[in-house]
């Protein structure tokens, strides 16, 4: 027989009726398993169930339950709009959707959205509900989730994610931070990324750490909730870097992890000033889970996701003489392909079997990785030369006017492309910003043009989205 996916599951005698908290509502750990076995007895044998993935308890069995009924999860976004919606749950051919309470609200304080139009049955679940489920544990390489993500062009693909490759990724993970049950993870992240549901639910479940799920990320919420271990993306990190109190607050945990973008120097620096930590950076993706991170007894450095987890073999494709490439990337925690996309599947990976992740790195020396960006937006080929946006990116925020950055190259007739800043900042000029990034950097790099914004467009990860800004 397998051994479980869920470890802490399998024993759960003696745990604590605080071992799950979601949004200040609490429960055991074998009050978990009980309402998801009476969610698994209801959808067993469903080939796929979909979860309305809010940030609520009822989400988390609603996944758990699933997953000890061995039938594929698709998590939905609960802020995605009718037309997201409703492709997410035609494609994945889901009968079912699993929610929470009726009038429940989405992770932006917004009442439920209307029922979707795609066929789909709304089943919600009941935590009052109770069943010993008595299945077998699913075969590892079962698919574990669907993941819907979106690429440069057309709509969402879903990467279906196994049950080893979860397995794989935690265990590795749970190794590089010394995460144990003796840990309590916070963390207020959506539960439709691997960041939020993967890591942030099903590495606590596995490892047996408690969890405190703050509902929204928030800088008071976070000091308030009294964990060992912090998971946040980059703009929950500099709120709490504009926060000193709550920052300070943060100064007893073990670890504070960030990911899901890179995390800017200035932001690092603030929070080791504050909290006398130096983050822990991590870099993956949906189809990859966690593939590189730096280690809870290692050196951590702004700017460098550190070097490949267990299993994880690495190499950068460069052209001859260049420093950056794309990162390309094999071992077990990899998806097992696009659902009904062959060709998509196929044109992720090389000749030789690895995987293309489409973002730009270089690896140093000693084995240590930066992500420069992605080939697609984030290398720019100018007058010759090879520059990573990232690079200049961090090089504006160390300016102290500068809030958000973010840097694109555009059509130039004579360079080829063109560097353009995009910035949120107070007090200071065009001309002050390029020479200032033309001190820290070598010459070329340097923006030729700065256009100032109110804020930068972001999704729900916090990732600027550098198709939705404006012309150059």
């Amino acid at each position: 027989m397998s051994a479980p996916l869920l470890t802490s599951l399998a024993e759960p005698d003696g745990d604590r009726p605080d071992a799950l908290t979601v949004a200040g509502r609490s429960c055991s750990r074998e009050a978990l398993l009980g309402a998801a076995g009476a969610v698994a007895a209801r959808i067993a044998g469903a080939p796929v169930v979909a979860v309305r993935a809010t940030p609520t308890v009822e989400t988390v069995t609603a996944v758990v339950g699933a997953l000890l009924a061995g039938v594929p999860v698709v998590p939905v976004p609960p802020d995605s709009g009718p037309a997201e919606r409703d492709h997410i749950l035609r494609d994945s051919t889901a009968a079912l959707l699993l929610t929470g309470p009726q009038g429940e609200e989405d992770a932006g304080g917004r009442e439920a959205s209307a029922a979707p139009a795609a066929p789909v049955e709304t089943v919600p679940v009941d935590l009052a509900e109770r069943a010993a489920w008595t299945g077998p544990e699913p075969d590892p390489k079962a698919t574990a989730f669907i993941l819907y993500t979106s690429g440069t062009t057309g709509a969402p693909k879903g990467a279906l994610i196994s049950r080893r490759a979860v397995a794989a990724d935690l265990d590795a993970l749970a190794e590089a931070w010394a995460w144990t049950a003796e840990d309590t993870l916070v963390h207020g992240l959506p539960l439709f990324h691997v960041h939020g549901l993967v890591l942030g639910v099903l590495g606590a479940l596995r490892t047996g750490s408690r969890l405190v799920h703050t509902g929204r990320p928030a800088p008071a919420a976070y000091a308030a909730a009294g964990g060992s271990l912090y998971f946040g993306v980059p703009t929950v990190w500099h709120r709490v870097a504009q926060d000193p109190d709550a920052a300070r607050a943060l100064s007893a945990a073990r670890l504070l992890v960030s990911g899901s973008a890179p995390l800017p120097a200035p932001v690092f620096r603030d929070l080791e000033l504050l909290t006398g930590h130096r983050p822990v950076e991590r870099y993956g993706m949906t189809e990859t889970l966690i593939t590189l991170s730096t280690r809870a007894d290692g050196e951590r450095r702004p700017g460098y996701v550190g070097t490949p987890l267990s299993g994880i073999r690495t190499r950068v494709a460069a052209e001859e003489g260049a420093e950056i490439g794309e990162l390309q990337l094999t071992g077990p925690t990899l998806f097992d392909g696009y659902l009904g996309r062959p060709e998509a599947t196929a044109g992720s990976y090389t000749d030789d079997g690895w995987f293309r992740t489409g973002d730009i790195a270089a690896i140093e020396p000693d084995g240590f990785h930066r992500i420069v960006g992605r080939a697609s937006t984030d290398l720019i080929k100018s007058g010759g030369y090879r520059i990573g946006a990232g690079e200049v990116e961090n090089a504006l925020l160390d300016h102290p006017a500068v809030r958000e950055a973010a840097v694109v190259g555009a059509p130039h007739e004579d360079l080829g492309q063109q560097i353009v800043a995009y910035v949120v900042a107070d007090g200071v000029s065009e001309a002050e910003l390029i020479d200032f990034v033309a001190g820290q950097l070598s010459v070329h790099k340097r923006p030729r043009k700065v256009r100032f914004l109110d804020a930068l467009p972001r999704n729900a990860m916090g990732k600027p989205q550098k198709k939705l800004l404006p012309p150059a």
